[in-house]
């Protein structure tokens, strides 16, 4: 900043009367700028001495310098994104300018700068004895001189602070009226330092580079700052190829940027009666004297016709008699050719405004994307200690950074975006994302949203427009995230992994009530709510007896809530933390705290969903996301980047395992619609937080993508409005660009200790009714088949037989389960007993079908002997004495009463 306790301020004070102080700074200049001339007198040599003592050294600084966003196309080359400049600058060396435009320059505002020694001592004169006469400080400053003006005056804007954007523009613009409109013994002391400076300044630099440093930081109106960007902003053309007419334009504006400005038609300027001038071709303020004054003469010479006096004269009329001034003083100089000036004077300014791009609207599709970069510039602390810091860095830095984004596939995701999912829908607030990430690296490779990018915050009145990043959180991307619904379920999956759980062991899936679970996080080691509700499932399913492999591809919420139980939801949290996974508004640890918030109840940003299901196809390494590559200063140094780094937080075990149950999600499971099927494997989970949010989030080993589709506020039904099916569609379209770009291999084989049978205890429910049998079963996780009943002596519907028995089995076995019909009766062993007596004695057991069966002869006597009748019996058949041998069934079997029973029996003859 200027200095302000100036050593003249003393000096100054004690000089009487504004004549005698012009004639002191007379002397001052001519002592110093022609030292060979004897000054004597006290006064003099008093004011000489003071000069001498006012600072002398001045601190060029770097010139603002907008920053530069980039990205890499196809062929490897960095393109611009967009710029952010509080001054738009392109510097350039000497020999990158028109000649012409140094001839303008300085014929206009400084012809004798290559004979004086930083200050124009006829010039100034002429100046101070304006000034003596009570006006401003103006006129007489040499190039020099204006050079130290800009300097001083960039250095006061570099520092300008203020609460608000308004605050700081009033600290700019005080800055600008110390340095330019100081009046009385102010001015004087600032004409002097500036002298002092300017002085110096040719002491220690050439003219050339004097010259080149004015037009390289010299305000042409607005945010136009330097020769090169005036000449693109105005005329489309780089200060290498200005025309004459073109160049004295310029000269011109610079003796009063925002009154000489040519890109505003409607008026650069307003009068004391707030009438516009200074206006573009058919506006309604004509020509001002001095330029029509101009313009007659060479209208009465016949040098231009008059319909090149009227165009010249209607059109930026202030700027055109400016041009003429500049074109007259090139003239006198001998610097062009009078045909050459009735040339340029003749025709009209006709400017072809080429704003450059500024601000992520102008990046296009990529906006969001390039919002979130500029968030990332403004919070980390590598571009600055302070906000105000990381701003100035932005806008005034000169910072060349080269972003992660891929072109390619940023415009297949915004393709993708536009094909499927509108900016808006009457009746609920829709919105939409997706963003893809390098597995390996953590690069953020695209981001597209479903609305127009807005710098301003976003605007109810039009709900096309946003300028949140939906992908990212509230530091990166002002967004507070979306409940993350079933693909929160993955650290459920990962912890139940690392605990040495197999995918294959068998849990009672179904929906219960789950009112404790393990917490250690919390006082008292549990969560417990006993009033809790049972959760249910997607659709009200009722859930089954099942294996987490199952669960996953299915995202059973009940089969999870049964995982959960055997778990400690403080690791899940845990899990999930180091995994990337985080509340989007405040960026603690996800609050796992229930049984529903490990469904994913937390709201959470897409990127850190991204990055961890990126995880789990890196092999269990965790990279965080980043925007950006790398960052140089204005002159190629590199400098720091955001500290990103890349961390193995799961076991190889543990993530190739997870990622075998997630390709089962993408291979016939819920995300099934969503998978590109294009060879490529990928891993994959859908979530859905009641009916208001929806996910998908797939992975190959190169590229993870994560789709959002939901409310961005407001609890409408994403079902009722069509919307939650939008996710395939878009997590399919981008990750088969993906896939077309960076390719994938197979993922690594799960763990085998990790797949493993689990054996467990089988429980005996013979004796016990069908209800109280299932009930015991599905309990101990085994799923149930009821088979037919079968004949038993228990009452009817009591469980007679199971398949296979009691004892230790392999876990989640199915077991039938055989009711008793209550029609079972057992054989009586009627052995030994004459044929006749063993029939009697099964009917009268109450079967009802009793036959003799076979016979064997035993080779005795004819049968005459009427004793052995009476005592043996009868076969009935005359056959002589019998012995029964057997039944079939046979004995003690089991067998329905209206089964046949055929008796066996031996006999003297068959």
């Amino acid at each position: 900043m200027p200095q302000k306790n100036r050593t003249a301020s003393g000096v100054l004070g004690g000089i009487l009367g504004v004549v005698g102080l012009s004639a002191v700074a007379g002397i001052l200049i001519t002592a110093t700028v022609t030292p060979a001339i004897a000054v004597t007198g006290a006064a003099a040599s008093s004011a000489i001495t003071m000069f001498d003592k006012l600072p002398s050294v001045l601190e060029i600084e770097k010139l603002m310098l907008p920053s530069t966003i980039y990205y890499q196309d196809s062929d490897g080359d960095y393109v611009e994104l967009t710029q952010f400049y509080d001054q738009n600058r392109e510097p350039v060396t000497y020999d990158e300018v028109a000649p012409v435009m140094y001839d303008a320059i300085l014929s206009s505002e400084d012809p004798r700068y290559y004979q004086h020694g930083g200050v124009d001592l006829i010039g100034t004169t002429r100046a101070l004895l304006s000034n003596a006469q009570g006006g401003a400080t103006q006129g007489g400053s040499s190039i020099s001189q204006q050079y130290v003006k800009n300097i001083l005056i960039q250095q006061c804007e570099s520092n300008a602070e203020g609460e608000t954007n308004e605050e700081v523009a009033a600290a700019k613009l005080e800055c600008w009226t110390e340095a330019t409109t100081a009046s009385g013994v102010e001015g004087y002391q600032r004409k002097l330092q500036e002298m002092r400076y300017a002085i110096a300044l040719e002491q220690k630099y050439s003219k050339n580079d004097i010259l080149l440093g004015y037009l390289n930081i010299a305000n042409f109106g607005g945010t136009n700052y330097g020769i090169e960007a005036a000449s693109h902003y105005y005329f489309n053309v780089s200060s290498s190829d200005l025309s004459i007419a073109q160049a004295a334009t310029l000269a011109g504006i610079v003796q009063n940027p925002n009154t000489y400005r040519i890109d505003l038609p409607g008026g650069s300027i307003t009068n004391s009666e707030g009438t516009a001038l200074n206006t573009a071709p058919d506006g309604e303020v004509n020509a001002s004297e001095g330029t029509l004054a101009a313009l007659d003469t060479l209208l009465a010479d016949g040098t231009i016709t008059e319909e090149e006096y009227l165009a010249a004269a209607d059109g930026y009329t202030l700027t055109k008699g400016r041009q003429l001034y500049v074109l007259s003083r090139m003239l006198d100089d001998g610097k062009i050719t009078e045909e050459q000036y009735i040339e340029a004077a003749k025709s009209p300014i006709e400017p072809d405004i080429t704003v450059p791009s500024s601000g992520c609207a102008e990046a296009g599709g990529s906006a969001f994307f390039c919002k979130y970069v500029q968030d990332v510039i403004a919070n980390d602390p590598a571009f600055g200690e302070t906000a105000d810091d990381r701003a100035a860095a932005l806008r005034r830095g000169g910072l060349n950074i080269y972003t992660t984004l891929d072109i390619d596939l940023q415009l297949a995701a915004e393709q993708t975006m536009k094909d499927t999912v509108p900016q808006s829908i009457d009746g609920m607030q829709l919105g939409s994302t997706t963003v893809s990430i390098e597995a390996e690296t953590g690069r953020i490779l695209s981001i597209a949203q479903n609305k127009t990018f807005s710098e301003r915050a976003d605007d109810a009145s039009d709900p096309t427009k946003t300028s949140l990043v939906y992908a990212g959180d509230h530091l990166f991307g002002s967004s507070d995230g979306f409940n993350a619904g079933s693909t929160f379920k993955l650290f459920t999956l990962i912890d139940w992994l690392e605990k040495g759980n197999s995918l294959n062991e068998v849990l009672n899936g179904r929906v219960h009530t789950v009112t404790r679970l393990q917490d250690s996080c919390v006082e008292g080691g549990y969560w417990i709510d006993p009033g809790a509700d049972a959760i249910d499932n997607f659709a009200k399913a009722p859930g089954y007896v099942g294996t987490p492999m199952q669960f996953t591809a299915d995202s059973l919420n009940s089969g999870f809530l049964a995982m959960a139980e055997r778990l400690d939801l403080c690791d899940i949290e845990k899990v999930a933390t180091k995994m990337g996974v985080v509340q989007a508004a405040t960026g603690e640890p996800a609050d796992v705290n229930g049984a529903f918030s490990i469904l994913g109840s937390e709201a959470v940003s897409p990127i850190a969903v991204a990055g961890a299901y990126a995880t789990v196809a890196n092999d269990g390494v965790y990279c965080e996301p980043q925007a950006i590559d790398r960052v140089t200063d204005s002159d190629g140094n590199e400098l720091a980047v955001p500290e990103r780094s890349c961390e193995r937080v799961l076991d190889s075990s543990v993530a190739a395992t997870a990622a075998y149950a997630l390709q089962g999600v993408m291979n016939g499971g819920t995300g099934a619609l969503g998978n590109p099927y294009d060879g490529i494997p990928v891993i994959g989970k859908t979530g859905t937080h009641e009916t208001y949010q929806t996910w998908l989030v797939e992975s190959s080993t190169k590229v993870a993508t994560a789709a959002w589709v939901g409310n961005i506020q407001g609890f409408s039904d994403v079902f009722d409005y069509g919307v939650a099916y939008y996710r395939y569609a878009l997590g399919k379209g981008v990750q088969s660009a993906a896939n077309a770009i960076y390719g994938g291999g197979a993922f690594p084989d799960p763990d085998q200790d990790l797949l493993r049978v689990v054996y467990t205890d089988l429980p005996n429910v013979v004796g016990m009714s069908i209800d109280q049998a299932t009930a015991t079963l599905e309990e101990a996780g085994f799923s149930v088949t009821l088979g037919e009943e079968v004949d038993s002596s228990e009452a009817a519907g009591i469980i007679a037989e199971q398949d296979p028995g009691a004892g230790r089995v392999a876990g989640g076995t199915n077991v039938t389960i055989r009711p008793s019909n209550g029609q079972g009766v057992t054989v009586p062993d009627v052995s030994g007993q004459s044929l006749e007596n063993a029939i009697s004695t099964l009917r009268s057991e109450g079967f009802d079908s009793v036959q003799p069966g076979s016979c064997t002869a035993t080779g005795g006597g004819g049968g005459d002997d009427d004793d052995d009748d009476e005592n043996n019996g009868g076969n009935g058949n005359g056959n002589g004495a019998t012995q029964v041998t057997g039944t079939s069934p046979g004995a003690g079997e089991l067998v329905n009463r209206g089964d046949t029973i055929s008796v066996n029996y031996r006999a003297e003859s068959c």
